[in-house]
């Protein structure tokens, strides 16, 4: 199966023997092999023996399981879970809201911030735009360009 990673570690979180949580018909899968093709990763996960039984899994999430203070290798690297749920304040300490989710577009990540007006904004998780973040404290403060933020924009 091709496997559209979302990781940094990809040889890691899919060595053979890893498992992985699954929100599905099944709920979890278990790596037989990898390999690199063309950019892409093809996975053999053990159970799956055909196309299709492959082909009902299309589309689905998998989770790894990981310690709850793991961190990335690289200190500018975080990972989505970690992202989500934190706080978002403007470099002068206005609160924007909270950190829904984090969205992995082709060109950069975006963090979706729910606002404390009940709308939704997208920031991206760009050095220009994101000053700092403290995942201790749970918060990211952000520098936003003119009409970011904006619900007029």
């Amino acid at each position: 199966m091709t496997v559209e990673t979302r990781t940094d570690e990809p040889e890691e979180r899919f060595a053979p023997g890893a498992v992985l949580s699954v929100d599905g018909p099944v709920t979890s899968l278990v790596v037989e092999r990898t390999h690199w093709h063309s950019g892409r990763l093809l996975v053999t996960f053990a159970g799956i023996a055909d196309r299709s039984e492959a082909e009902s899994l299309r589309g689905l999430l998998l989770h790894v399981e990981r310690a709850e203070d793991e961190t990335p290798d690289d200190p500018d690297e975080y990972y989505d879970s970690t992202l989500t749920g934190c706080v978002v304040v403007r470099d002068d300490g206005t609160v924007v809201g909270l950190v829904d989710e984090v969205v992995h577009l082709p060109s950069q990540d975006m963090l979706v911030v729910h606002t404390d007006d009940e709308r939704e904004v997208m920031v991206p998780f760009v050095s220009a735009i994101v000053v700092s973040v403290d995942v201790a404290t749970r918060r990211i403060v952000i520098s936003p360009p003119e009409g970011l933020l904006d619900p007029e924009a």
